[in-house]
Order: structure tokens, then C-alpha cells, then sequence
């Protein structure tokens, strides 16, 4: 299936240049029509994970919507090809936005991955924010590999309850991987969303608009997880750095 909005390659990854209110639209028309899509909102880690492992490379690449999460992958987008984007599709705020939509049209959602507690705060957030909108199932992460028995029955699970937008939060690229392979078997808009699932679970507090707006969520984050998150963005950020800047100077050749 085509994705119709304009797409850029950095470092290997075809990102979608989108804003909030044209993607939720493709979102929630592809969801209304019970369409096998998938979308990654994916930040500098997923990236460079990508850009390291060519088999994820593959599999990102064959998800229809990569929005640009992170600050310093818009900068870049404009910056390579004046994309003009004025802001990041931030996971947890495009996760809103479709709520919202979702509730407006009264479609069927689905929750998969993150831990049980997370998932019954999540949806008592959105039966609460949005009352419209036919919570349909959801399934606790098992923070490993499914079986092949385990994955069909997760599939005819979904599928059964007549979803038509999948929230996945099983962390990146994890997420990613599961979207990706799942296309053309879940029979809705699959989104893989991260960290949306802790913030509006209230379990994780966002960075301030003004450290989010400067690319500065990492380091916020970081302060509040620093033994999980200490060599993610050490590594990440610094090959990013890296990687960009070599981009430039050939470009400035």
C-alpha cells in the first residue's frame, strides 16, 4: 500500500515529512477501512540501531509510516531537504491525536505490549479521556520472543476483536520488529509508539516543552533512568553526531 505523503532518506531510513493533523487523517482512514498498516515514530536510537543492523534496516524500511519522533531528525529532514517541517511527530502526542480522532469516529483499539500495571493505567486514562472510543483487548508484553503457537494466537486474538488501531509499546526496536512482521496479518493500523504508553500511564513524567522543543528530552530522560539509558545515548547520540557530520561535509564537497 502506497504511502502518499513526501519521504527522505537519512542514514538509510525512508522517514515520512508529515505533520500531526496529515498523518492521524491517514491513520484514522486507513484504521476506518481495516487496512494492515504499520507506523514507527522513531527517534535517533531507532535509527542508529537501524543503521547498525541491516536486518532491522530491512524490516523498518518495510513499514509504511517512519515519522521523524526526535528533534534532531527534523533538523536534519529541513536541513537536507528544506522538508519545512515545523515540528516532530512526537509518539505520545501522534498517540493523542489519533485517540482523539478514534473517539470522534467510535473506532475499536487494541493494546499490545508494556507491563500489566501500565496497561490498566493506560486505559483507564483513555476510557476516561476518550468514552467513545471501543476499547477491544490488550495484551500484557512478554518481554521475550513469541513462539510460533503463541504469535498465532496473539494474531487471531486482534483479529477477533475486530481492532482497528494497535498501540504497540514493547520498547525499539522491539516494536518496530513486531510491526513489521505483522503487516499483512493484523488486520488494522499498528503503531508503534513506545514510551507513549508510560506517559499516559502516568508510570513516567515527560521532559518540559522547552527541553523537548531544544532535543533535549534525552537528557532528561536519561536523569530519570541513568542506569538503563547511560550507554544507549552515549553510543547512539555520539554515532549520530558523528554520522551527520560526515553527511555534511559531503554534501559540502
Amino acid at each position: 500500500m502506497q504511502n502518499n505523503l513526501p519521504t527522505y532518506e537519512l542514514l538509510g531510513i525512508d522517514y515520512t515529512a508529515s505533520d500531526y493533523e496529515n498523518i492521524t487523517k491517514a491513520i484514522i482512514e486507513h484504521a476506518s477501512q481495516h487496512h494492515s498498516i504499520g507506523l514507527s515514530a522513531l527517534a535517533v536510537h531507532g535509527l542508529i540501531e537501524a543503521y547498525q543492523k541491516p536486518s532491522l534496516h530491512k524490516l523498518i524500511n518495510s513499514i509504511h509510516y517512519v515519522v521523524p519522533d526526535g528533534q534532531p531528525i527534523k533538523w536534519c529532514l529541513n536541513y537536507f531537504y528544506q522538508a519545512n517541517l515545523k515540528d516532530r511527530v512526537y509518539g505520545p502526542t501522534l498517540t493523542w491525536k489519533v485517540l482523539e480522532k478514534a473517539n470522534d469516529k467510535n473506532l475499536r483499539l487494541f493494546l499490545y505490549g508494556s507491563t500489566e500495571k501500565t496497561l490498566g493505567l493506560f486505559l483507564e486514562n483513555i476510557a476516561k479521556n476518550f468514552p467513545q472510543i471501543q476499547l477491544v483487548g490488550h495484551h500484557v508484553d512478554r518481554f521475550r520472543d513469541a513462539t510460533k503457537e503463541e504469535d498465532e494466537d496473539d494474531i487471531k486474538k486482534i483479529n477477533q476483536s475486530g481492532a482497528q488501531i494497535i498501540l504497540v509499546g514493547r520498547g525499539c526496536p522491539r516494536q518496530e520488529i513486531w510491526v513489521a512482521e505483522h503487516i499483512g496479518k493484523v488486520n488494522g493500523v499498528m503503531m508503534a509508539v513506545g514510551a507513549a504508553f508510560d506517559f499516559h500511564a502516568n508510570t513516567l513524567k515527560q521532559a518540559p516543552a522547552w527541553m523537548q522543543n531544544n532535543g533535549l528530552e534525552w537528557l532528561f530522560r536519561l536523569i530519570q533512568e541513568p542506569g538503563r539509558l547511560w550507554k544507549r545515548y552515549l553510543f547512539t547520540n555520539s554515532a549520530f553526531i558523528y554520522l551527520i557530520l560526515l553527511k555534511i561535509v559531503k554534501l559540502d564537497k
